[in-house]
């Protein structure tokens, strides 16, 4: 999956933020007036932004009566994820890189990762 640009990402955050919250997909509209306290866009450049998204697979959308409803095809982690993988197809060696980077997490976060690998091989924590 292709990063996203400041302005997509901009985007992307209000409809990732609003389905945290439980809301239906929005309008651009909707997104526009989430826009409004940080951002001075016109409408139609939130439009624009919200159907290339569509267009590059970030996106769901549906009709609603005259206007398009987007949702999120990846939850904000997914994105990451898959951004983090990405980087990490990107090094020649990537058990030195996954090493690396299991060095640089704190203690918490070890505990998530030893929590998900455990998880994934089925084997339970030790006591």
């Amino acid at each position: 999956m292709k990063g996203l640009g400041e302005l997509e990402r901009t985007v992307m955050e209000v409809l990732w933020a609003r389905e945290d919250a439980g809301l239906v997909a929005a309008t651009a509209r909707d997104v526009s007036r989430a826009l409004a306290p940080e951002r001075d866009l016109a409408h139609t450049t939130v439009m624009t932004v919200l159907d290339r998204l569509a267009k590059k697979g970030f996106l769901e959308r549906e009709r609603d009566g005259r206007a398009w409803r987007y949702s999120p095809v990846e939850s904000r982690e997914g994105y990451i994820a898959e951004l983090m993988l990405g980087a990490l197809n990107e090094t020649g060696d990537r058990d030195a890189a996954l090493a690396h980077f299991v060095r640089s997490v704190s203690e918490t976060e070890a505990d998530v990762l030893r929590q998900a690998l455990l998880g994934l091989t089925g084997k339970e924590p030790p006591a």
